[in-house]
């Protein structure tokens, strides 16, 4: 019997009882759905923690600090200096990190200096202010809303704004963010110029002097003893990073710039003071070298991560990479996907008993034209895979409409219930609770279609072990 013969036959012989057919279709419809929407929601959770990651600098970044974990802790007392400047984060540090191989990018990070910027009425606290390297700042693949990144070899100093570092512009005499208080954005417009306090304590010092003035009744030479103003600097904004007031991410209030502008202001306004967060001597001097906080490092592979972080660490530093957390969290996911896709198992479990009664009813009302057709010479593994292909047929029809209904399922809990399931499954607004990769579709219709063929294997051998006279008896 040739193979399209048994096609044509399998799939004329379901359509016989169309309402047993369709109920059984239906198990597996149902069956399907449920391993599919449950590994999904599996899947999402893992999906969301890797563009998190991603965002945040991706898996081949690692992060070196000294070996207590930061600068401020090597502040040199008496004869253990020399001791503790080996642990500081330098220029020499940076070159040393350079020359291991699979290193592509090594950029000093320097991000503990807090500033003020101004612009009309608005005053903004900038907290986190990172300068880095222009290649580190290239690697970091920022998708901006408004500009870009400054232009490549210029020295004038740009800054780059995290999404939501506008809410922290205010007008209010008490300093509260506007944003907070109205749900309003304050009118702030980073196209033009921005005026910058590189010293934020003197210049809250300041602000606060000038209020307890306006407050106070004193003569005017009491009211002279002020500091002399502060002096502020101009200049533009590079770029905006994309992403609402509602999008956080971990640039969402981080404000970048390149390096080396940086430090030329910096050492500039702190001229022979203290700048702020760096280590001083026992008498309280500054240093002449500039000291980082930490290093971003960039390596070409993430199969290459161990190895760096390794050498690093022989170096004396300690180097953080989101690659040691993902194989644990990834372990966890894991778990929770075969969890919920156990439980959606037990559906197709009786979907797969429903197809076992289907055949066997099926074999119980064609006996006599299984021994017609063994009487006529055709071969027994031709009968048996006849009841196979009318399984299959059923698993496959079953798991394609059971993957539609996936879809749809999908596409209502990412429409609605995301915010539902975020109280349970560390799912934001507009994130993903459920995510189906092409590759769980190809893999539920076929798993629906093995079940089937395993469900309908004992009825054909049941059909193929038949008597061929005893089955042309039976009425």
């Amino acid at each position: 019997m040739k193979f399209l013969d048994l096609i044509r036959m399998s799939s004329g012989n379901l359509w016989r009882r169309k309402l047993r057919t369709i109920l059984t279709v239906l198990g597996v419809v149902i069956g399907t759905a449920s391993i599919v929407v449950m590994v999904s929601m599996g899947l999402a959770l893992n999906k969301m923690m890797m563009d998190e990651i991603e965002k945040n600098g991706g898996l081949t970044t690692i992060t070196v600090t000294g070996s207590e974990g930061g600068y401020t802790t090597y502040m040199a007392v008496g004869e253990e200096e020399e001791q503790t400047s080996k642990l500081k984060i330098s220029d020499e540090t940076v070159e040393q990190i350079k020359q291991i191989d699979h290193v592509k990018v090594a950029s000093p990070v320097l991000d503990g200096i807090s500033m003020v910027a101004k612009q009309g009425r608005y005053t903004g606290q900038l907290y986190q202010v990172t300068a880095m390297s222009r290649e580190a700042l290239e690697s970091m693949n920022f998708e901006f809303v408004q500009g870009g990144l400054p232009k490549f070899g210029t020295s004038e100093l740009q800054f780059i704004y995290g999404n939501q570092v506008i809410c922290d512009f205010s007008s209010r005499k008490d300093g509260m963010p506007d944003y907070w208080v109205t749900q309003e954005l304050p009118d702030v417009d980073f196209d033009k110029t921005m005026y910058y306090y590189f010293d934020a304590d003197a210049y809250w010092t300041s602000q606060q002097s000038d209020m307890e003035t306006d407050y106070e009744e004193e003569s005017s030479d009491d009211s002279t003893q002020n500091t002399a103003p502060l002096k502020k600097y101009k200049y533009k904004t590079a770029g905006v990073l994309a992403g609402g007031t509602e999008d956080y991410y971990a640039y969402s209030y981080s404000v970048y710039c390149d390096i080396e502008p940086f430090l030329t202001q910096v050492k500039k306004v702190f001229r022979n003071k203290v700048i702020p967060n760096q280590p001083t001597t026992k008498s309280g001097k500054p240093y002449k070298m500039i000291y980082y906080n930490s290093v971003y490092v960039r390596v070409d592979d993430i199969e290459n991560i161990d190895t760096v972080q390794k050498e690093i660490r022989e170096l004396g530093y300690k180097a953080y990479s989101d690659s040691e957390n993902i194989k644990s969290q990834q372990k966890q996911f894991r778990t929770i996907q075969l969890v919920l896709g156990c439980i959606g198992a037990v559906s197709l479990f009786v979907a797969a008993i429903g197809i076992a009664n289907t055949m066997m009813m099926s074999i119980y009302e064609r006996t006599k034209e299984i021994g017609v057709i063994k009487v006529l010479g055709c071969n027994l593994s031709n009968i048996r895979t006849l009841f196979l292909m009318e399984a299959a047929f059923i698993g496959f029809i079953g798991g394609v409409i059971g993957l539609a209904l996936s879809y749809t399922i999908s596409a209502i809990l990412n429409r609605f219930g995301a915010s539902f399931l975020g109280e349970f499954m560390i799912v934001g607004d507009g994130g993903t609770a459920s995510y189906i990769p092409p590759w769980l579709a190809l893999a539920a219709v076929a798993f629906a279609m093995m079940v089937g063929m395993i469900a309908g294997f004992f009825p054909a051998l049941r059909a193929m072990r038949l008597s061929p006279l005893a089955a042309i008896r039976t009425e």
